[in-house]
């Protein structure tokens, strides 16, 4: 175990502030912050380089340290050895276990996606809110959706918080930034019928369209919805019902209920 790092003014703790607080940086660096050994395993098995761990043994305790000795002991992976009160400045979480970790995020593109005969796709129009983004993510897994893709994005879809809303789910599925343009040319290319989740005079409800064939379920900010190019660039327009008093459900819910109904088909 090299040295115990017990000053915030260390260069590495300071640049995994950077990290951290900056998606210049994250960018720049081609570097991404992954806290917790769930979310750091389910990274691991799903191929992430993890460049260096930070760890704080007395939160993270025996067990867990030898965890992930089974998982990097024997790799390259640099691990640093934290003090408590320097950990807890750069944990970004409550009640931390300890573990933090350099991670090399996969560079995903449209056109080098695989495809399989009919795909589900998950896409998201500007999306600001790191934790909308990681929860869409762990309803992509465990639908085990193609891809969720991104337009225009408003936050980085390796923000820390994203990574940690899905619980390391940003790894496990292809998430992909473009352009609006770029999105809907390709869907044609594919022949992937588009479906915008937006309060229109045609909507239809959802339960009355099919899902089985190459589906893009499209979706736009609370706040805002989607804009209009792509709200009338799209096939159709669907509506969730609804009962009470209010229009809409939060989108990470809504995509969940859209997600599990082309599920639902796709399996019947």
């Amino acid at each position: 175990m090299p040295d115990l790092i017990t000053s915030p003014q260390n260069p590495r703790i300071k640049n995994l502030l950077k990290l951290q607080q900056k998606s210049s940086e994250r960018r720049a660096q081609g570097l991404t912050i992954i806290e917790g050994l769930r979310e750091l395993t389910i990274a691991h098995g799903a191929g992430v380089v993890v460049p260096a761990l930070f760890v704080c043994a007395e939160l993270a305790g025996a067990e867990r340290q030898q965890q992930l000795r089974d998982l990097f002991g024997r790799g390259t992976t640099e691990w640093f050895e934290v003090s408590k009160a320097v950990f807890e400045k750069v944990a970004y979480r409550e009640g931390s276990d300890g573990v933090l970790a350099l991670a090399q995020p996969p560079k995903r593109t449209l056109d080098a996606l695989p495809l399989p005969a009919a795909p589900l796709l998950l896409v998201l129009e500007a999306v600001e809110k790191p934790g909308n983004l990681g929860a869409i993510l762990r309803t992509a897994d465990a639908a085990q959706a193609t891809a969720v893709i991104v337009c225009d994005p408003r936050t980085d879809l390796f923000n820390p918080n994203a990574i940690r809303s899905s619980i390391g789910c940003s790894f496990t599925v292809p998430t992909i930034a473009t352009t609006r343009d770029e999105l809907l040319a390709w869907c044609r290319h594919h022949g992937i019928r588009t479906y915008a989740a937006a309060l229109t005079e045609h909507a239809v409800p959802y339960t009355t369209c099919d899902f089985r064939g190459p589906t893009a379920l499209v979706m736009g900010t609370e706040a805002d919805g989607l804009t209009p190019a792509l709200l009338q660039a799209c096939d159709q327009t669907i509506i969730i019902p609804m009962r009470g008093a209010i229009d809409s459900l939060n989108v990470s819910t809504a995509t969940a209920i859209l997600t599990f109904e082309a599920v639902r088909q796709r399996e019947a």
